[in-house]
C-alpha cells in the first residue's frame, strides 16, 4: 500500500512539474481538413504566431477525413499534456454527430479559446444568378439540377435548410474538403459551394467565381460589402462557422493557461489580425477567447444546432 501511494504521489508530482515547465518540446497542432482550405491556412497562421510566446515550435499536422472527425478523435484520445492540440470548428465539434464517432464533442475536449467567427458564404459559378432570390427561382425552374458541394456538415445542413425553406430541390455532391471541392467548382463540375469566406474570397476577388451572400444575421466587419442572406432574398438562411483551439479532456489548468495566453497574444498581433482579415475571419470577442467563454459558446452552439440536425435526420455512415 505504501509503495502504491508513493507511486501515485510521484506520478502526480511529475504531472504538476511537467505542467509548470510546459512546454519543453514542440507542440503538435492537428488540422482536421486537407491543405488548401481555410482551416489549414488559419492553423498555420496561428501556429507560427504562438511560437514566440511558447518558446517552442508549433507543428501543424494534417489529419483529415470524415468531416474533420478523424482529427478530432485523434485529439480526444491524446495524452492530456498539452503537446497535442487541435484547431476545432463547428463541423467536428457540433456537426460531428452526423458521423459514426467514438468521442463526445462536448465532454472529451478541453476548450482553450475561441479565435474567430467565420462568415459562411454561398460561392457560385459566374453563370448563375447574382443573389439568393434569383438562385432559388432558378432551382425551382430546374428541379434537382443545381449541384451543391457537400464538403462539411455545415454545408449539408445549410443546403437542407435551403430546400426546406423554398420547397425546391438540389443535388449534393460529396467531397473530403474545401480544397478538392474548389477545384471542381472552378472546373465547372459543380455549381455552388457553401463554405467559409476565408476559402471563398480569393476566387471571388479574382472574378473566377462569385459570392452570392453571407449566411449570417448581420454583415461581417471584414467583408462588409457582402450582403447577408436576409438582404439577398432568403431571410433566415444562416450557417455557422468558427475556429477555436482544443486539447484533450483533463488538460491541466496550468497548461491550458499557457496555451491560451499564447493564443491571445497571437490574436493581438496586428500582423495576425491583418492576415485573418484578409481571410475574411472576424476575431472572437476577448471574453470568448477565454477557456470559460469558449466553453460557454460551444455549449450554446450545441444547444442551438443539435435539435436542427436531429430533426433533419442527417446521418453519414
Amino acid at each position: 500500500m505504501i509503495k502504491l501511494v508513493a507511486g501515485l504521489s510521484l506520478a502526480l508530482f511529475s504531472l504538476i512539474a511537467g505542467a509548470q515547465s510546459f512546454p519543453t518540446r514542440p507542440i503538435t497542432l492537428i488540422s482536421p481538413f486537407p491543405p488548401g482550405g481555410s482551416t489549414d491556412t488559419t492553423a498555420r497562421v496561428i501556429a507560427d504566431a504562438m511560437r514566440a510566446s511558447l518558446g517552442q515550435t508549433v507543428v501543424v499536422e494534417t489529419v483529415a477525413g470524415a468531416g474533420g472527425t478523424i482529427g478530432a478523435g485523434r485529439v480526444a484520445r491524446a495524452t492530456p499534456d498539452g503537446y497535442t492540440i487541435s484547431i476545432g470548428q463547428w463541423d467536428n465539434h457540433v456537426g460531428a454527430i452526423i458521423f459514426q464517432i467514438n468521442f463526445d464533442p462536448l465532454k472529451d475536449f478541453t476548450p482553450i479559446g475561441l479565435m474567430t467567427i467565420n462568415p459562411q458564404v454561398v460561392l457560385a459559378r459566374k453563370e448563375l444568378p447574382d443573389d439568393l432570390k434569383g438562385l432559388v427561382a432558378w432551382m425551382k425552374a430546374n428541379p434537382g439540377k443545381l449541384t451543391l458541394v457537400e464538403q462539411t456538415a455545415a454545408a449539408k445542413i445549410a443546403g437542407i435548410q435551403m430546400m426546406q425553406m423554398t420547397g425546391s430541390q438540389l443535388t449534393f455532391v460529396p467531397f473530403k474538403g474545401a480544397g478538392p471541392a474548389m477545384g471542381a467548382l472552378l472546373g465547372g463540375q459543380v455549381d455552388v459551394m457553401i463554405l467559409q469566406a476565408a476559402a471563398a474570397l480569393p476566387q471571388h476577388r479574382s472574378g473566377k467565381l462569385k459570392i452570392i451572400a453571407n449566411l449570417s444575421p448581420q454583415r461581417s466587419k471584414v467583408i462588409p460589402d457582402l450582403p447577408t442572406s436576409d438582404e439577398a432574398g432568403l431571410p433566415g438562411l444562416y450557417a455557422a462557422g468558427w475556429f477555436g483551439l482544443y486539447g484533450p479532456r483533463g488538460l491541466p489548468p496550468e497548461v491550458v493557461a499557457k496555451l491560451n495566453s499564447a493564443m491571445v497574444a497571437a490574436l493581438a498581433d496586428p500582423k495576425v489580425q491583418a492576415r485573418l482579415g484578409e481571410l475574411g475571419l472576424d476575431l472572437a470577442t476577448r471574453e470568448q477567447q477565454t477557456p470559460e467563454g469558449f466553453a460557454k459558446f460551444h455549449k450554446a452552439e450545441t444547444d442551438k444546432w443539435w435539435p436542427v440536425i436531429k430533426a433533419a435526420g442527417i446521418k453519414v455512415e
